[in-house]
């Protein structure tokens, strides 16, 4: 499917990185030998961050998230092995090592978790040398050539994060955006739009068609720029992996509640425990019912989460997960637009809170999903993950739709009725392993993933509609201009439409360590995909039929390439190549599907820790060419105005360049900061020579080119005002273009613009917030939007929807 220069050069990939490999599958030599060994905590969990040191030759590293660890090259001899961690009793054990074999040890330190966890934030790991689940094996952000973002618990509960959205304004470079009616939200990164692919939960594909619930957050980590090797047909962005709150081995939990603004309350339950010595639960419940600053706008939502971790014995762990969510929510299109011929803009008079919705419109969501993870340790260098899980999604809609009024402020209200019905089939195997060949060291990752996505669609007619399909006409500037209609028609289901999706990838990866300071990271995927036809039901004639859409696959093979340099164990230098694909939905104008769209990435970047790992300032520069770039046709096969946006066609090439900053750290006790700027130049670079292809170096719509983060929390600690914290953020988003991208010969029609385009300014938004611990008890007080800042969300122009006014958040908590 693809020109032969791409396919010989993924073979020259494949050969090559092959040829690299196995060139260094010389014996390993035997002059030295190894320690392993795993360190644990009292009541048995690992001792993740704790430090290993040989005093004899004063050479050490770090115990891996797992409580392993392992030190290579060490002469034959006796030594003696000092464990230590800032605010807990070093520990010292006697190990004997002989040439050409691994020492094996197991620790025990005499605190718990409980305490290790109390004096994790004081030790001096930089951010940069926190093993993050993301990259699928225990690879520290320092040792990627790729940026690497985390949200922390800290992070996390001092903002009172209540959506994902909330925990993301934290990540420059990932600006906010939404969907249409705000019944979810998305993001972009780096010019790409992150949909439903590029949303992970604990490493497993997440549907974003519903806002998910934040309580259960433990952090939230970012893997910027492309992830196509792990992750498969992902955007070039970057992914989002949502890791979760995991069971306790002692017992504990926290009860809150958190109220706000207009009315909202939201109480959770988090409840963890032993069932056994080798079983741990933990339930994690919420209720939440809202209104908004947004008129005739609420929501309710019912979420529980159930886990339970099986130390099935010593070198294996079962995690079972699930969770149920019931969200009720108004569908929200804002305050719209006004267009003439020539141009459309933002209604900026309307009030903030004016909503412009039916009274009975809805958006009734459920989502369940069931999760096994399995984690295997062969020995201390071989490890095996296994996962497999399954999410079923149900969304009953019926609403207005966008908001498109004349000059005049005059709209004809449409309306849509839709019930979808979404299944989710996940598995996948990562094998990592620790080995040597030589004088090189290797960290291999080999995987294997499959996906089934089953997507149900029901369409419906809609009685007493004009003859245009309008529901009836209201005016957004004079409201009383119109009579309005409060009815809500009767929709009949007319059909049933069935589409599978089904996806499979394997993939390896090598780290490998050339000296101390030189690093490469290799990998290659190939992946499939298929969409077989999908299947039409007429309700109505109770028959069935295939669509004229055809039979459709992609496969591709995804590359990537970096380099390394390290010139101290705390400063690190890298350059890499990275190749993904993401498949085009829809068909031409001649019902022929659409080859995928290759992007290539090329990136360079720095990650500095400083003061013992208490700052970290990390750079980073890319350049993203994506050579086919789709969008909705113009016109149909006939040269007809088209109006059916399943017919795609090639619009040119874009071209992504910018650079990022983050800077984090603690650098004094009890004052933590993070903080970051982005810049971004999406535009198109390259038309397709035709009347309908973009017009070159016209921004893209919903990228930003500027966006920036501040957060600072400092926590009292001298007797008077021990337990008192005080916090402060910032966010900045820079100016974006909003509606749609222009095309060169644009036709305008009745009612459509001549400049598709309208800007939408930057805005900055300030949080303050308050907080006070006495023994068990806390309470934590936030005033958002402090300035009262007015701008907009917009999705294309579907949606424009005011960001929240000034508001109030306060969280009640106990912890036991």
């Amino acid at each position: 499917m693809y020109n032969n220069n791409y396919k010989s050069t993924s073979l020259s990939y494949i050969v090559g990185f092959i040829m690299l490999f196995f060139s260094f599958g010389a014996k390993a030599q035997t002059k030295n030998g190894s320690i392993s060994g795993t360190v644990k905590t009292s009541d048995g969990n690992p001792a993740a961050t704790v430090n290993i040191i040989l005093k004899e030759v004063n050479k050490g590293t770090i115990a891996n998230d797992s409580g392993s660890f392992l030190l290579k090259g060490i002469k034959e001899g006796s030594y003696t092995l000092l464990v230590t961690f800032v605010g807990l009793n070093p520990q010292e054990k006697t190990v004997n090592v002989i040439a050409g074999q691994t020492a094996s040890v197991e620790i025990t330190l005499t605190e718990s978790s409980s305490k290790l966890a109390e004096v994790v934030v004081t030790g001096s790991r930089g951010a940069n040398k926190k093993l993050v689940s993301v990259g699928k094996t225990d690879i520290a952000p320092m040792d990627l050539p790729q940026a690497v973002a985390i949200v922390d618990s800290k992070v996390i509960e001092e903002q009172q994060v209540n959506k994902l959205s909330d925990a993301i304004k934290n990540v420059n470079g990932v600006s906010l955006g939404s969907t249409r009616g705000t019944t979810s939200e998305t993001f972009f990164a780096r010019g790409y739009n992150l949909g439903a692919n590029n949303i992970m939960k604990n490493g497993a594909r997440s549907n974003s068609s519903v806002i998910p619930e934040a309580s259960i957050l433990e952090r939230v980590e970012v893997l910027k720029g492309s992830a196509a090797l792990l992750y498969g047909n992902v955007t070039s962005g970057a992914v989002i992996n949502m890791v979760t709150k995991q069971p306790k081995f002692n017992f504990g939990g926290e009860v809150s509640m958190r109220t706000g603004s207009y009315d909202f309350y939201k109480p959770i339950l988090d409840v963890y425990g032993p069932i056994s010595n080798k079983v741990a639960f933990r339930v994690i419940g919420t209720y939440e019912n809202a209104k908004s600053f947004r008129n005739s706008v609420e929501s309710k939502r019912i979420y529980v989460n159930p886990s339970v971790l099986y130390k099935i014995n010593t070198k294996t762990e079962l995690l079972i997960q699930g969770d149920y969510l019931n969200a009720d929510l108004t569908p929200d299109f804002g305050v719209g637009t006004l267009s003439d011929t020539k141009t459309s803009s933002i209604p900026t008079t309307i009030d903030r809170a004016s909503s412009f919705n039916t009274p009975w419109a809805y958006n009734k969501a459920k989502q369940g999903t069931a999760n096994a993870i399995l984690n295997h340790n062969f020995n201390n260098n071989w490890k095996l993950n296994s996962q497999v899980s399954f999410q079923n999604f149900d969304r009953n809609y019926f609403s207005t739709e966008r908001i498109q009024a004349d000059s005049a402020g005059n709209w004809g209200r449409k309306l849509t009725r839709t019930k979808t019905n979404e299944n989710y089939y996940t598995g996948q195997l990562n094998l990592t392993g620790d080995f040597s060949t030589g004088k090189l060291g290797h960290k291999v990752l080999i995987g294997a993933d499959a996906e089934r996505y089953f997507n149900i669609t029901n369409g419906f007619s809609i009685a007493s509609l004009s003859k245009d399909g309008v529901y009836d006409s209201i005016n957004v500037l004079n409201p009383s201009k119109f009579i309005v209609r409060i009815d809500e028609p009767l929709a009949t289901n007319t059909t049933r439409t069935e589409a599978p999706t089904n996806r499979f990838g394997v993939f390896v990866q090598d780290l490998i360590s050339v000296s101390e300071q030189i690093k490469v990271l290799a990998g290659l995927r190939w992946s499939y995909i298929s969409n077989p036809v999908p299947q039409v039901y007429d309700l109505v004639k109770g028959t069935n039929a295939r669509t004229t859409t055809p039979y459709k696959y992609d496969n591709a093979f995804s590359p990537r390439l970096g380099l390394v340099y390290q010139p101290t164990k705390n400063s690190s230098l890298f350059a890499s190549y990275s190749n993904n694909f993401v498949p085009n939905s829809g068909t031409d104008i001649y019902f022929n599907n659409l080859d995928a769209s290759i992007i290539d990435q090329f990136e360079v970047g720095v990650k500095n820790d400083f003061f013992q790992g208490r700052l970290s300032v990390n750079l980073s520069v890319y350049k993203i060419i994506n050579s086919n770039q789709t969008k909705t046709a113009e016109f149909d096969k006939d040269g007809k105005q088209n109006s059916n946006t399943n017919l795609k066609e090639f619009s040119g090439q874009t071209t992504s360049n910018g650079f990022e900053v983050d800077v984090n750290g603690t650098i004094a006790k009890g004052l933590n900061f993070i903080a970051g700027y982005s810049y971004n130049d999406m535009r198109y670079t390259k038309s397709i020579g035709t009347k309908n292809s973009s017009i070159e170096g016209e921004r893209l719509v919903s990228m930003p080119a500027n966006t920036a983060n501040g957060t600072v929390f400092y926590t009292f600690s001298n007797p008077s005002l021990n337990g008192l914290r005080i916090g402060f953020s910032g966010f900045y988003t820079g100016e974006r273009n909003a509606g749609w991208n222009n095309t060169v010969g644009y036709v305008p029609s009745k009612g459509q613009p001549q400049n598709r385009l309208f800007a939408v300014s930057g805005f900055t938004t300030f949080d303050l917030s308050l907080g006070y611990t006495y023994k068990k008890f806390s309470i934590l007080g936030k005033v958002s939007n402090i300035t009262n800042e007015l701008n907009y969300i917009v999705h294309e122009n579907y949606s424009v929807n005011p960001i929240p006014p000034r508001q109030f958040t306060t969280t009640l908590a106990y912890k036991f």
